[in-house]
């Protein structure tokens, strides 16, 4: 009987409820603006290399893997981008109204490697959420062939900007975003955000 209202309460907090919504867009807002901030970035680490400006691509993709670790559930990658998105399109963003269609790709490959582990807690971990990156990383990369950014540069450029794209993404959309966001965890504020697990609930029975 415990198990089943485990399970029942386990199904109930899958979906969205408006606090989680009102969160992650105070979540994409701020981003938003953190992304707007960074673009001049792009051309400040240009000159260092050939695709150096790569490095700092991941900074666009932290909105939905951060989003996603503090609610945990399903969507909230997508939104959290696409709203991240439109905050920087409204602020002026370099790229006009395509930023819009880029935090929506971005945020669908983040939210396909949540999905694949169930968006369970095991999906919050280090390694799927690095994983989440690379999938937003290739929502971009999606695009930029699509509108003809690099369709015409050579393999080993080619090559070399996934490499240091992915790479970025890591780092700052992976692990920038899992640090933070486990910093944030231990002020307490994420508990009100999330129900009791399965988890919870067993290390409660054994004590």
């Amino acid at each position: 009987m415990a198990a089943q209202g485990v399970s029942t309460q386990s199904k109930k907090s899958r979906g969205l409820k408006l606090t989680d919504i009102l969160v992650t867009i105070v979540i994409a807002v701020v981003f938003g603006i953190i992304y707007k901030i960074w673009e001049p970035m792009y051309d400040v680490i240009k000159p260092i290399g050939t695709n150096a400006e790569q490095t700092v691509y991941g900074m666009w993709f932290i909105a939905g893997t951060f989003a996603y670790l503090v609610i945990r559930k399903p969507g909230v990658a997508i939104l959290a981008e696409v709203a991240a998105a439109s905050v920087e399109a409204m602020l002026g963003s370099s790229w006009g109204i395509s930023t819009l269609w880029y935090g929506l790709l971005q945020g669908l490959g983040a939210e396909i490697f949540f999905l694949l582990f169930l968006y369970r807690e095991r999906s919050a971990s280090l390694g799927v959420v690095s994983m989440a990156s690379l999938g937003a990383a290739a929502g971009s990369l999606v695009l930029d062939f699509g509108y003809g950014y690099i369709e015409s540069l050579s393999a080993w450029n080619y090559t070399l900007l996934i490499g240091l794209r992915a790479l970025g993404s890591i780092v700052i959309a992976g692990f920038i975003s899992y640090y933070l966001a486990k910093a944030i965890e231990l002020t307490g504020v994420t508990n009100a955000l999330r129900p009791a697990s399965k988890e919870d609930f067993d290390a409660l029975n054994r004590a």
